[in-house]
């Protein structure tokens, strides 16, 4: 909640480096976080291990959300099937108990897995902000390709040359001071023409 109550201020500039190599952009995140800047946001175009710990970022709410559906899948299946062989349609067959559980497990299984996966799904895209149509805000055009993009907010307590020393540090191969609506599809489309 946090990061969407900071891009109310529309006035500050974002300061943005760009890293070749995972370990160099986990190092980077490190130190920034070590520094006292505030990130906009770390882009990379697959996951890496520890950037999340690195830039401060709570634990996700995700997790919790597959939980709960999972254990609501699993409530689903075990209520109905107990309900239905034990009060609706129950059936005597050679003294077998009325609710028999181990027959009761696979469809537990599988419907406790598909209700958890699709509500993940749908918690993803929820607290992602993600949506058919929604516009792509690229930093550096290869961005989801091979490079790696640390966006650091240009505030009050923002010293562009401590940010500099750990970016060169890091091997950054480019960085520079951008505006907060900056989106290099923009700026390409714009000298294109």
């Amino acid at each position: 909640m946090l990061r969407f109550l900071r891009n109310a201020h529309a006035d500050e500039q974002l300061f943005m480096g760009v890293f070749t190599d995972e370990d160099h952009v986990l190092e980077a995140a490190k130190a920034c976080r070590a520094a006292g800047f505030h990130f906009q946001d770390v882009y990379a175009p697959y996951a890496v291990h520890g950037l999340d710990r690195a830039m401060g970022l709570p634990f996700s709410k995700i997790t919790w959300v597959t939980f709960l559906c999972g254990l609501m899948g699993a409530s689903i299946a075990l209520g109905g099937m107990g309900y239905i062989s034990g009060w609706d349609w129950p059936l005597n067959v050679s003294g077998k108990p009325v609710i028999p559980l181990p027959a009761m497990i696979p469809i537990t299984f599988e419907l406790t897995i598909l209700i958890g996966g699709l509500c993940t799904m749908v918690g993803l895209f929820v607290f992602c902000f993600l949506f058919p149509g929604k516009h792509a805000r690229l930093f550096h055009p290869r961005q989801t390709d091979d490079r790696f993009v640390i966006v650091l907010y240009a505030d009050e307590d923002f010293s562009r040359a401590k940010a500099e020393e750990i970016f060169k540090a890091n091997h950054a191969e480019d960085m520079r001071l951008v505006d907060q609506d900056y989106d290099c599809n923009a700026e390409a489309a714009g000298g294109a023409q």
